[in-house]
């Protein structure tokens, strides 16, 4: 199952269409945007299956692998407020247009890649890019679509996550299989292009009014703590025991440094990264909290490959199809936990999710040297992710807002999210590679994340209750 941020229209994208037919003038503006977003939301799907190969072509362990993840999760995390300033200033086309071609460049970087360390530049450079593409195409869409059916087209946008999340696992299986884990970067390249001639046509070219300065000292202190503590999680456990501490403890001190550092900018800043303002509310706090806590579980899934293949010693083909499996429940699960918000509230949604994505990963634990343990695993967490990751906490979060911060509110969900995502693929690989033994590492590692799944059901008991958000959106 690929690791991919759901854009937050994807859960309600079949009932906005209902409601709203989109002027014929705008599909070929969203078939740019879509085949853009797509490309971006691919790169993750397609690389997982491969992983195995890629850690044997350049002699890394798990580890070092959960820098192929988390390494291009910070670089989003710096791109996206980064280029989403730069297309308010220059315009929407020529952001775009950059973002895509960067991510070109990256895609084609990879593929040469000769050592590791070339290959981490080029998952940066890659990230670069994908990190403007979606707020850049949202942006478009918002200027372009008029607000009455503005739902309908971020749905069909935000549809080809789904679709990448599904697909993906299994064409990166059957190139790394056929071909060789290079080639599944492949793709990107002639989509690149495609989206860049169609964006020189389709996609407007205006400035909105710049909403004041960029957070460059925020974004800097940021990806620096975090930086750190990827750099210690990676590196926290040893087989025999033995840890640099030296090293361990100066990250340590890097990364407290730099969150205080971080934490001081964002209370002065005009525009923060992460506004203080939202931590002040209990129902937002716990909501954040339980974001980071979903981002981490987001991240074991990105070793899901490596474990079958290590254990059980199948094709990377096979092993994009059992990771495809989960996909699949998680997008056909994400309307109905939608659904299901009006009738039972979030909190329940919440805890269901967390319990079955507890049970997924513990079956996952103990069964994934077996296919059908595995693949049952895949469904229960698969279901577990389609009620965590649909629609519930930007639910919250949208009606616990003012209208005036609402946007604010949401884009903090994708962040704490994607940190989430960052520090869990950084515990992951660091667990995994601890015992020598790989399966023995794997095990224990997706234990450790049943224990994070059952830490968020607890979270979701300090949630208002159904009757509580009731009244609140009632006021």
């Amino acid at each position: 199952m690929a690791v991919t941020e759901t854009p937050p229209v994807a859960a309600d994208a079949a009932t906005t269409l209902a409601g709203h037919r989109l002027d014929r003038s705008t599909i070929p503006l969203l078939v740019t945007l879509g085949l853009g977003v797509f490309a971006g939301a691919l790169d993750l799907g397609v690389l997982s299956p491969a992983l195995p190969a890629l850690g044997s072509a350049f002699n890394v362990g798990p580890h070092d692998l959960a820098w192929v993840f988390t390494l291009y999760l910070l670089a989003n995390v710096v791109a996206i407020p980064v280029m989403s300033k730069l297309a308010d200033g220059n315009g929407r086309r020529p952001i775009y247009i950059l973002c895509v071609a960067i991510f070109g460049a990256g895609s084609v970087l990879a593929i040469a890649s000769p050592n590791f360390t070339v290959f981490l530049i080029a998952r940066a450079i890659q990230a670069a890019g994908a990190g403007g593409i979606f707020p850049v195409a949202t942006a478009a869409i918002a200027d372009r679509v008029p607000v009455e059916r503005r739902g309908a087209a971020l749905g069909l946008v935000a549809a080809t996550w789904g679709l990448a999340a599904i697909i993906g696992p299994v064409v990166g299986g059957l190139v790394t299989h056929v071909l060789s884990w290079h080639w599944v970067f492949a793709f990107n390249i002639p989509l690149a292009i495609v989206v860049i001639v169609m964006a020189r046509r389709h996609v407007p070219a205006n400035a909105a009014n710049v909403r004041g300065p960029l957070d460059v000292a925020g974004i800097v202190s940021l990806a620096a703590g975090l930086l750190a503590t990827m750099a210690l999680l990676t590196r926290l456990y040893r087989v025999d025991g033995v840890a640099d501490q030296a090293r361990g403890w100066a990250l340590v001190a890097i990364a407290l440094a730099s969150f205080g550092i971080f934490a001081a900018v964002e209370r002065r800043a005009a525009q923060p990264v992460i506004p203080p303002a939202f931590f002040r509310d209990r129902q937002l706090l716990v909501t954040y909290a339980l974001e980071v806590l979903i981002g981490a579980l987001e991240g074991s899934l990105f070793f899901i490959p490596a474990a079958l293949v290590a254990a059980q010693h199948v094709s990377y083909a096979v092993a994009g199809g059992v990771a495809a499996v989960g996909a699949f429940c998680f997008v056909a699960v994400i309307p109905l936990s939608g659904r299901a918000l009006d009738v039972v509230g979030s909190r329940a949604v919440l805890f269901a999710g967390t319990l079955l994505t507890a049970l997924g990963m513990v079956i996952f634990a103990l069964g994934f040297a077996s296919l059908g343990l595995a693949l049952l695993a895949m469904v229960v967490a698969g279901a577990g992710f389609g009620s965590l990751l649909g629609a519930p906490t930007r639910y919250i979060v949208t009606n616990r807002a003012g209208q005036e911060r609402r946007a604010s509110a949401v884009g903090l969900l994708s962040i704490m999210l994607i940190i989430g995502q960052i520090l869990g693929g950084s515990l992951g690989g660091g667990v995994a590679d601890s015992h020598g033994d790989p399966i023995a590492g794997y095990r224990i590692a997706y234990f450790v994340f049943a224990g994070i799944a059952l830490a968020a059901a607890l979270l979701t008991a300090a949630l208002a209750s159904r009757s509580q958000e009731r009244a609140a959106t009632s006021r």
